[in-house]
């Protein structure tokens, strides 16, 4: 059983796009969440109840007033999507 010419084609195709994802991965960009004092006391929440119940929290610090989002930040309601806990 050899292969065919679209066989190979369509192998060299797959590489390319695996190859493409991986090379576009790179580095993780955003901030992880601090394991500080002021964190610390929501990782019980997010590891027991998810990541949605603990995101209920983050508005309370993260306003305009107190600590403003960067310009061109993302929509403010998934903060857990994009920003992973520390590793402690």
């Amino acid at each position: 059983m050899a292969l065919q010419k679209r066989d190979l084609i369509f192998v060299a195709i797959m590489i390319a796009v695996l190859g493409t994802f991986f090379l576009i991965s790179g580095q993780e960009k955003t901030t992880r969440v601090p394991f500080d004092n002021i964190h610390q006391k929501y990782y019980p929440i997010i590891r027991n109840e998810g990541k949605k119940a603990g995101e209920k929290f983050c508005k309370e610090c993260h306003t305009e007033e107190k600590i403003p989002f960067p310009p061109k930040h993302p929509p403010k309601f998934r903060c857990l999507f994009c920003h992973k806990l520390t590793e402690h």
